[in-house]
């Protein structure tokens, strides 16, 4: 696979003649080293060629980078033995070799060859500032978070570096010098400054480009220059003194091979004496640091700020902004400005006709498209004029559309731009904005591109309609600008309710430039959508976020458009809103990410199903895994496993009454085994869409406008008709038919006994599918929706496909028989592959006073011992009977993620007054998984053991009504065999 650009350029305009001898050494090929999705990542969501393409346009460069992908080390030596290359960009998880052991054996090939670690696996905490050392064979380390801006950052440090010494001395290009030897804050401040630098200076290449070159040239597009020590600073600085535009340094850097507190300060002193015009802003984390800028009259920002990125935007566009392009009245009145090609054909259609003319008759806009090297487009209007046109209104249209035209080529992917002038209402996947997708698009998208990739499988389910349903996706800058517009920033680290977060957000002030696309939109949408949460980090291959953020159903069946489309935006908001919402920022804090960094895109998405009177909803739905934790009898892990539900997904999700099933055993049922499993485990109530014809009330809880029904009332409707089965009580016995009286019971037996629709065949294909694309087990959301009769075919549906939380490849657990019989928790249902001593507290559910009846109040005392522990930062067991996280209480402890912030390993038990299946399916289950907590399951039956007398005999440290919390003298020991499932926990008191 080769992932290639291409550049259209003029080569006979002379005014551009300097700037094709600038950056004469380029990154010309790059080998990209990763799975199948990171490579799809970087080029569709990121679309890393395009995006470079058109910064090079910007800068009147060429021959951009050419990339080749290689799924394997293997794959890569081989590629350097036969072509050449100007950087390997790696990430840390390949099949065969790590990064280092590439790196090396690169080295050996190629000792000058740039090798770029992408790290993802380990992000490193905020807290530490400290660089961490190169392995052998790496250059250099950026970390991977899920922002694709640093794809495109490291390939321009890279060309600044090799071209910096000839363009400063050629053309005056000037240099910010940033001074900087963390891996986490290089990787999220060079982003920003390169995002915003060839931003300003594309505005300023294209407003001033009706002025000489001197102008031009000296305002070219900074380079960047990064020094890692005092010494790397002023070599680099004296070198380029007289270039230097602006320093950024921390404080605390080396000085003499060792830390210095002072070195950054006297660094920027050093500058300040020297050159006292230079903008110097000085980052560090401590309270005396900000004197130290003003003594060397530096602006500073707190690295632990929660708006850093913010603040450096801020100095950068205050000390280096320039123009944009100026619309003017004849006489030389400003009217409007232009910053690209968008807002260029925004004024054209509205601008005053002598203004329009005034603009026209100086060739004013072809000299701006030139500046930004859209060559084709400048040559085909510069010779045009008045009399080629029987009126001006003509001449206008035309320039419209000819630009409308050229930035909707240049637009074109798998991923639409919407554009409400023509938008194809056939197209899969349109957006709105120029940001990011977020994770749970990025994985739709994907899934639209392997569907595409293979029209095999159409052909294997000719009777079935394999897709992705129609989506529109906000991009992350519209909450950038939503966020920003309304000054909302501060709700980032501010600790008040969620409601009063969604009441700041939903009085704020919408984006118009959304709002009008929206309404566009939906003046041809009128069937139920699901707007959904897409953030940065949602669905990441480390560390994602699942099930934290909003998501809501509406019906979009007001008469009134405009009571639809407000209706939208404010479930729109309250998405937006869940970004900072209580759970996702404690959950940000444990794995080391900064709530202001997320940003959120939100999907737009037709909701699957049919309506049934006033209920819309699927003929069932489910989420399907590659890797089943909890096989049973002829199941194996790698076969995976599906959990199914009549109605919206919700009842999945959320871990309510399910049925689940190996995709290669659809009849094998062990938690179905006798008629009275299936009447107590069956589900009796599912969720669907209320279609009232008016516009539901929304707020911050996402279900509250959806219908919870009982199955009992839908026995007409036709899910019930194809999933249900009959109970006979005369028989004790359940039949396959719904033509004898008795108790309906969602058997799915049409479904997997039967198989009437090839659900187990489909899931199973499109699990290997995806799985190939990712390079690892993944997990998958789906809809079915059935018809009988008419035309329309089944649907198989994708809601979403995102990563299965990494088995970490670490050293060998080894569990002797000696601690088996010491432990006073066995289990051989264990998650993870660790050994560890880090917990002295347990915190557990007291069996005495169990009470199914009052799991919520159990949550309650739960939460206040957890606040506890996490102010005196120390993790704890937790131990219950059912399934945690669980959204029916009659089935476990409904604990939200905030109200478990500290636990380092959890145990679920059973109770004979509660008996619930394991819920692999939970977005609850799969962040516990994801943040590399022990789950440990105790089934007694299978030989697994919890010493209930011993945890009940141990001293208290509280002991509330249902919940008790003990402290050990020494941390207990627990040991996690990954390859056995194996688990035991040990104390040493």
């Amino acid at each position: 696979m080769v992932l290639s650009t291409k550049l259209f350029y003029s080569e006979s305009d002379s005014r551009f003649k300097l700037f094709h001898e600038l950056m004469g050494r380029k990154i010309g090929h790059i080998l990209l080293v990763s799975t199948p999705y990171d490579a799809w990542i970087m080029e569709e969501d990121c679309r890393l060629s395009e995006r470079i393409v058109n910064e090079y346009r910007g800068l009147n460069l060429s021959k951009p980078p050419r990339l080749t992908w290689v799924a394997s080390a293997t794959q890569a030596l081989a590629e350097i033995e036969s072509n050449s290359f100007d950087m390997v960009i790696t990430m840390p998880r390949l099949a065969d070799m790590d990064a280092a052991a590439l790196g090396h054996k690169i080295k050996e090939k190629a000792p000058d060859l740039p090798v770029v670690l992408l790290s993802h696996d380990t992000i490193p905490s905020p807290e530490r500032e400290q660089p961490a050392g190169n392995a052998p064979g790496i250059d250099q380390v950026f970390v991977w978070s899920g922002n694709t801006d640093i794809l495109v950052a490291l390939v321009k440090h890279a060309e600044d570096r090799m071209n910096v010494e000839k363009d400063t001395r050629s053309a005056g290009i000037r240099v910010i010098l940033l001074v900087e030897d963390s891996p986490y804050y290089l990787s999220s401040l060079l982003p920003i400054l390169y995002r915003e630098l060839v931003s300003q200076t594309q505005a300023v290449m294209e407003g001033t480009l009706n002025e000489d070159h001197r102008l031009l040239t000296m305002r070219a597009r900074p380079k960047i220059l990064v020094a890692g020590n005092y010494e790397e600073a002023m070599a680099i600085y004296e070198r380029y003194e007289a270039n230097v535009l602006g320093v950024i340094s921390k404080v605390r850097i080396k000085r003499n091979g060792r830390p210095d507190e002072n070195a950054g300060a006297d660094f920027l002193g050093h500058v300040y004496r020297r050159r006292f015009d230079i903008p110097l802003l000085l980052t560090g984390s401590k309270p005396e640091d900000a004197e130290k800028a003003k003594t060397v009259q530096a602006a500073f920002i707190d690295k632990n700020s929660d708006t850093l990125h913010e603040e450096v935007q801020r100095f950068v566009k205050k000390r280096l902004g320039f123009g944009d392009f100026i619309f003017r009245t004849p006489d030389g009145a400003e009217i409007g400005r232009a910053s690209n090609l968008k807002t260029l054909e925004q004024h054209l259609r509205t601008i005053p006709d002598d203004a329009f003319m005034y603009h026209c008759r100086q060739n004013d806009f072809s000299r701006w498209l030139f500046a930004r090297t859209e060559m084709t487009l400048a040559a085909r209007i510069r010779p045009i004029s008045d009399e080629d046109f029987s009126d001006l209104d003509s001449h206008r249209q035309h320039l419209v559309a000819m630009i409308a035209d050229r930035r909707r080529g240049r637009q074109k992917g798998i991923v639409a731009d919407f554009d409400a002038a023509d938008a194809d209402f056939d197209t899969e996947f349109f957006k709105i904005g120029q940001g990011s997708l977020g994770g749970k698009a990025r994985g739709l998208a994907f899934v639209a591109s392997l569907l595409g990739q293979n029209p095999d499988l159409h052909t294997t389910y000719n009777g079935v309609d394999i897709l992705v349903p129609q989506t529109l996706v906000i991009t992350t800058d519209g909450f950038e600008s939503f966020v920003e517009t309304n000054q909302l920033r501060h709700l980032s680290k501010a600790d008040m309710p969620d409601e009063k977060i969604s009441e700041h957000f939903v009085n704020g002030q919408f984006p118009p430039w959304i709002e009008e696309k929206l309404r566009h939109y939906l003046r041809q949408v009128t069937y139920p959508l699901a707007i959904r949460s897409s953030s940065l980090l949602e669905d990441a291959q480390f560390r994602a976020y699942a099930g934290l953020y909003r998501t809501y159903m509406i019906t979009n069946d007001c008469p009134d458009l405009e009571q639809r489309l407000k209706h939208l935006i404010h479930a729109v908001k309250l998405v937006y809103a869940s970004t900072y919402y209580k759970g996702p920022k404690m959950f940000s804090r444990r794995v080391g990410h900064r709530t202001e960094e997320e940003k959120m895109a939100v999907i737009v998405q037709k909701l699957v199903g049919d309506q049934y009177e006033d209920a819309f909803y699927p003929t069932f739905s489910g989420v399907a895994q590659s890797h089943n934790y909890y096989p049973f009898a002829r199941m194996k892990p790698e076969e995976g496993i599906v959990t199914v539900a009549m109605g919206l997904g919700k009842t999945v999700v959320e871990g309510e009454k399910t049925l689940r099933f190996s995709p290669a055993h659809p009849q094998l049922l062990p938690q179905r085994s006798t008629v009275e499993d299936v009447l107590d485990n069956s589900q009796r109530h599912f969720y669907a869409l209320k279609m009232e014809k008016t516009c539901q009330s929304l707020n911050s809880n996402e279900g509250a406008n959806l219908w919870y029904r009982e199955v009992a009332e839908a026995e007409k409707e036709l899910p019930v008709q194809l999933l249900a089965s009959t109970y006979v009580p005369e028989e004790h016995r359940i039949r396959d038919t719904l033509h004898i009286p008795g108790q309906r019971v969602l058997t799915f037996a049409r479904i997997l006994k039967y198989r009437e629709f090839p659900l187990a065949d489909i899931v199973k294909d499109m699990l290997a599918l995806g799985a190939r694309g990712m390079g690892c087990p993944v997990e998958m959301e789906f809809s079915v929706n059935v018809t009988e009769g008419g035309d329309k075919r089944p649907q198989f549906a994708f809601l979403q496909l995102r990563p299965m939380t990494a088995r970490a490849e670490l050293e060998q657990v080894t569990i002797s028989d000696q601690e088996i019989e010491n432990a006073f928790c066995y289990s051989v249902h264990a998650l993870g592959n660790a050994k560890n001593r880090e917990m002295a507290d347990i915190v557990f559910v007291k069996p005495e006073t169990f009470d199914p009846a009052k799991t919520v109040q159990m949550v309650k005392e739960i939460a206040r011992i957890n606040a506890s522990l996490v102010k005196e930062n120390r993790k704890f067991l937790l131990i219950g009977p059912g399934r945690w996280g669980t959204a029916d209480r009659w089935l476990g402890i409904p604990v939200a993620w905030a109200d478990i912030s500290g636990v380092g390993a959890m145990v679920e038990t059973r109770s004979e007054r509660l008996r619930a299946e394991p819920s692999q399916g939970s977005h609850f289950f799969h962040n516990i998984t994801t943040l590399g907590i022990h789950y440990i399951t105790v089934f007694e039956s299978d030989g697994s053991r919890l010493d209930w007398d011993w945890l009940a005999e141990l001293p208290r440290m509280s002991d509330g009504n249902f919940v008790a919390h003990v402290r050990m003298d020494h941390p207990l020991t627990l040991k996690v065999d990954g390859r056995t499932s194996k688990g035991v926990i040990v104390s040493d008191s």
